[in-house]
């Protein structure tokens, strides 16, 4: 394998050692990073260090340091960080398994690639492996990693396993807070129906290639354009501005036109059928004020 283990070391169940490799499952190329640039000579910005009142310093005078009150800080040195810093651990234990569903989605942070180390630990690997798939657990532990110690979840994946790694309780607000306002009545049973349709009507497979960062892929198309020397005209597209208008709307209206089926309620293939039946004529007339309100806007 070409790329380079985040991590070797072992998993530990009981008794059992495993030898495996991590590596980093995720990537952030697509990230486009800016640099600043002084425009009249083309050269970039860098910025010195410097003290209010004394100008600039030398590194050898720079420490770390938190501050703890206004103005007030404690200073560190790299020798007193490095010396609290946990030392890297070459075994995960798993001391505790759970339900897959049981852990909120809010607290998995990081994902990586698990591989036995060797020959001689794929046995042991796939049997860990198959025996969470089959359980449908998550096996949880903490492993110390470049200095800091994470709390890490492993899973069966395909051949392999994921590792991720999760936030710590303080890390994470409580979805309380921010939820508290919301009302909890039931809603209308008609507008519930139209919601589960048209939820239905666009389920289909997750394929994480059908999305793309349009954003990144227009900033790529100037960078490219730029280079040869060649200007782009940027228009503003109107076809996806906000046509909310008020917040108050039609809620039914809505749902009905999302789905298509004009005053028919959703109850499968039958309902356009019968619609068609009472006055296939009257259809356009019913159709037409939407065109009007769409050129008025």
């Amino acid at each position: 394998m070409a790329a380079r283990p985040y991590w070797k070391g072992q998993i530990r169940l009981a008794l059992v050692s495993i030898p495996v490799e991590i590596y980093s499952a995720t990537k952030s190329g697509a990230t486009i990073a800016f640099n600043q640039i002084h425009e009249p000579s083309g050269k970039r910005i860098k910025y010195e260090k410097v003290v209010p009142g004394i100008g600039p310093v030398d590194l050898d005078e720079i420490v770390k340091g938190f501050e703890y009150a206004k103005g007030e800080y404690v200073l560190l040195d790299e020798k007193e960080i490095e010396g609290v810093k946990l030392e890297s651990k070459k075994t995960l234990e798993l001391t505790q398994f759970v339900d897959s569903h049981d852990i909120d989605p809010i607290y998995f942070e990081k994902p990586y690639y698990v591989v036995p180390a060797d020959d001689l630990a794929e046995e042991a690997f796939i049997v860990l492996r198959e025996a969470l798939r089959r359980s449908r657990k998550i096996g949880l532990g903490q492993l110390a990693m470049r200095g800091r110690e994470y709390v890490v979840s492993i899973k069966a994946c395909g051949r392999g396993m994921v590792m991720e790694t999760l936030r710590y309780a303080d890390e994470v607000n409580k979805a309380a807070s921010y939820f508290r306002e919301i009302g909890d009545g039931d809603p209308d049973d008609e507008l519930l129906d139209l919601a589960t349709t048209l939820i239905d009507k666009k389920t289909g497979k997750f394929d994480a290639a059908d999305f793309h960062d349009r954003y990144v892929d227009a900033l790529k198309d100037l960078i490219e354009r730029k280079k040869k020397g060649k200007t782009l005209n940027i228009d503003a597209d109107d076809s996806e501005a906000d046509t909310r208008g008020s917040n108050v709307v039609d809620l039914m209206a809505a749902l009905k036109k999302s789905l298509g089926s004009g005053d028919a309620k959703p109850a499968g293939k039958k309902a356009p059928a019968k619609k068609a039946t009472k006055g296939a004529a009257k259809e356009p007339a019913t159709k037409s004020p939407p065109k009007t309100t769409r050129k008025r806007a």
